[in-house]
């Protein structure tokens, strides 16, 4: 046999073990995707109709390889994963799946304010406030309201769905938030990663205060985060006293064991700080990174202009995975800003928006 038809031949075993792989992958990731699909629709189905949302409904979001799990109770963000060439899957954001599978936090959307307010005191426009004391840390206000609320199913697709909720002026004033808001929270899986997006408009008589944050945690496959690397656009963070609530102080980065703005190991640093002043490209978006150079993974997560601080905690008191994946939170506003306003509070007249967004993006570093 001539080595012409030799070579032939193996190019052609070849580029069939080539197909064979390929269409076992597809298969895989096809599969996932159906039972994904399969699930959202249920999901969806079991939203719109008269039964009411509990802690553990979920929708699946699916988009080529890409998968997100979602939760109108808080429109929360509670798992998203990636399904590799051997077909494993493998977590970007790291969740868990039914209400009572939640720790430190995870996914949770944080409105009207995120971070703690001291005491749950705050003064607007000449009014004197105050909040549920609800922080295990001490006797602060954290986190607003809606991250434990059911929310409506506004519209939902294979890779998409928005979240809607209204909070009213009458039911929360006994809570010291007498201000009325809708709210919508949007999902979307496409091409460039996953982003999600908010809008907050004042559907009631008088101004309101508003922040806005989110609380992922971020994986890049390991155990512990120690031995991964992050970078953080933070040119300054706030001092915080033992309650974690900020003193008012607000502290340079340059010179000091919390300057991340070019890519360091994690090790074992304690992070749980509110970093601002965040460095920016030059279409106005801050990026925070985290990556494994061992497996050549990186996520970017990108905040656009609205987002004025981001807060970074590496989990040490979540008692059953202490250090198991670093929250990387996007902020409209700074920890406790609604007593310190200039820290981006947002001030919503009657009949005002504001709206704003972040994307999470995947990559394997060549």
């Amino acid at each position: 046999m001539s080595r012409k038809n030799l070579s032939s031949k193996s190019y052609r075993r070849s580029h069939n073990r080539q197909l064979v792989s390929g269409r076992t992958l597809f298969t895989a990731i096809e599969a996932r995707r159906t039972s994904f699909v399969s699930s959202s629709i249920a999901a969806v189905l079991y939203c719109t109709t008269m039964k009411p949302v509990t802690s553990d409904t979920e929708l699946s979001l699916c988009f080529e390889n890409q998968c997100v799990l979602v939760s109108p109770w808080g429109a929360s963000l509670r798992r998203y994963f990636f399904i590799d060439e051997s077909g494993q899957e493998n977590d970007i954001v790291w969740g868990y799946s039914g209400g009572s599978g939640k720790r430190g936090g995870q996914g949770d959307v944080l409105i009207p304010f995120p971070g703690r307010i001291g005491d749950g005191r705050y003064s607007f426009d000449g009014q004197r406030f105050q909040l549920e004391c609800n922080d295990k840390e001490g006797p602060n206000a954290i986190h607003g309201f809606v991250r434990s609320l059911p929310w409506h199913v506004q519209e939902a697709r294979s890779n998409r769905v928005t979240f809607e909720i209204c909070l009213d002026a009458e039911t929360y004033a006994g809570r010291g938030y007498p201000f009325s808001l809708a709210i919508w929270v949007m999902y979307d899986l496409g091409a460039s990663g996953l982003t999600c997006a908010f809008t907050v408009k004042n559907v009631g008589q008088q101004a309101a205060p508003v922040g806005v944050g989110f609380h992922p945690y971020f994986t890049v496959g390991m155990t512990v985060i120690d031995e991964a690397e992050v970078q953080i656009p933070g040119t300054a963070y706030l001092e915080f006293n033992e309650r974690l609530v900020p003193t008012g102080k607000i502290l340079n980065v340059t010179g000091t064991p919390w300057d991340y703005r070019r890519f360091r190991e994690i090790g074992r640093q304690p992070f749980n700080h509110c970093y601002v002043q965040l460095e920016r490209d030059a279409q106005g978006m801050a990026t925070a990174s985290l990556r494994d150079t061992v497996r050549n993974r990186t996520i970017d997560i990108t905040m656009d202009h609205e987002f004025s601080a981001v807060v970074v905690y590496s989990g040490d008191a979540i008692a059953d995975a202490p250090r198991a994946a670093l929250a990387v939170e996007p902020m409209t506003c700074a920890s406790d800003a609604f007593n310190h306003p200039d820290w981006r509070l947002k001030r919503l007249v009657p009949g005002e928006s504001f709206s704003g967004r972040y994307t999470v993006r995947h990559r394997i570093i060549s």
